[in-house]
C-alpha cells in the first residue's frame, strides 16, 4: 500500500494516508519563531501501527527543512522527542 504525506498549510495541519485513505493528523499553529505542534490523532481503527510517530517524523524533518524549530505542546510529540534526543536541537529554546 502506498503511503502519501500531505502539508495543508491553510489548514494548518500534516495528514498520512495510506492507500488513499486518512490514517493520521498533526495539528499546528505557526508561531514564526517556532511552529506548536499541539494535537496528534490517528483514526482509531488505525492505530497501534506507528503512524503517528512516522506522521510526526514527516513533520520534524519539513520543519526542519526550512530552519524552523518546534515547541509540542501534544503529550505524543513531546514523548517522540523524548525517543529521539538527537533531534532537540529543533527544539525551540534549545
Amino acid at each position: 500500500m502506498s503511503t502519501e504525506f500531505r502539508h495543508d498549510p491553510e489548514l494548518k495541519r500534516y495528514s498520512m494516508h495510506v492507500g488513499g485513505e486518512l490514517v493520521s493528523v498533526l495539528e499546528y499553529r505557526d508561531h514564526g519563531a517556532s511552529v506548536v505542534m499541539h494535537h496528534t490523532v490517528t483514526v482509531p481503527r488505525h492505530r497501534g501501527r506507528g503512524f503517528a510517530a512516522k506522521l510526526v517524523e514527516h513533520a520534524v524533518d519539513d520543519v526542519a527543512s526550512r530552519d524552523g524549530r518546534i515547541t509540542p505542546t501534544c503529550w505524543f510529540v513531546a514523548e517522540w522527542f523524548d525517543r529521539h534526543p538527537e533531534r532537540a536541537g529543533l527544539l525551540a529554546g534549545s
